[in-house]
């Protein structure tokens, strides 16, 4: 099912009585000069107990003889009322680690096996989405798919009956220029894969 079947109907207000997965909250702190202030903050209601982290991005890359390539989704997101380019991405579970979310979350989202990284960078520093609107962080975690392995032949996601998801690759080096595309036809570029796709072309541009 096409994800871009999908529309917003209605909006209304929302309180916090009423809200399942986030909170509004007040925050009063003092300024660098002193002066009391107060500042309005949203907050998800799902991060655990003793827990740092809300969540995880996957930076899943397939192993192909023609070159690294990205795996991607294309999911509709109500407060865009558009088709999102993201990549996967979940929330972690109690007691649960973010190299051991994400490799549970790849599974669920797109249906593929992956294993984190062991050489270099394999999580990312923690990141912030929004900090002068909301608290929400993740770490980026660098998985890669081996593509010889027979259970990613013909993966099979398991999702939610509230999720619609289409799951997608792209060629690592065309990421740039696939985002302007995409843009063109009318999606939105989730923040995480337009920065990867800049950090790409800042390399290329200055020979990093």
């Amino acid at each position: 099912m096409s994800s871009s079947k999908a529309r917003v109907d209605s909006r209304e207000p929302l309180s916090n009585d009423e809200a399942k997965w986030t909170k509004l909250v007040k925050i009063n702190y003092t300024d660098p000069l002193g002066k009391a202030r107060t500042w309005e903050s949203s907050e998800r209601r799902t991060r655990p107990a003793n827990c740092d982290v809300d969540g995880v991005g996957i930076l899943a890359i397939l192993e192909k003889p023609s070159g690294p390539e990205l795996l991607l989704q294309k999911q509709f997101r109500p407060p865009v009322a558009k088709v999102c380019i993201e990549v996967p991405a979940g929330l972690i579970d109690a007691g649960e680690s973010v190299e051991t979310c994400a490799i549970r979350e790849l599974k669920e989202e797109t249906g593929y096996v992956g294993e984190v990284v062991k050489v270099g960078t394999s999580v990312s520093p923690l990141m912030f989405n929004d900090p002068g609107f909301c608290n929400t962080n993740l770490n980026i975690v660098h998985v890669k798919v081996d593509m010889s392995l027979p259970e990613n032949k013909e993966p099979k996601p398991q999702l939610e009956d509230s999720e619609f998801i289409e799951v997608f690759t792209v060629p690592l080096k065309d990421l740039y220029a696939e985002c302007k595309k995409l843009e063109s036809e009318g999606c939105a570029i989730d923040a995480r894969v337009g920065t990867l796709a800049e950090g790409i072309e800042v390399a290329r541009k200055w020979k990093l």
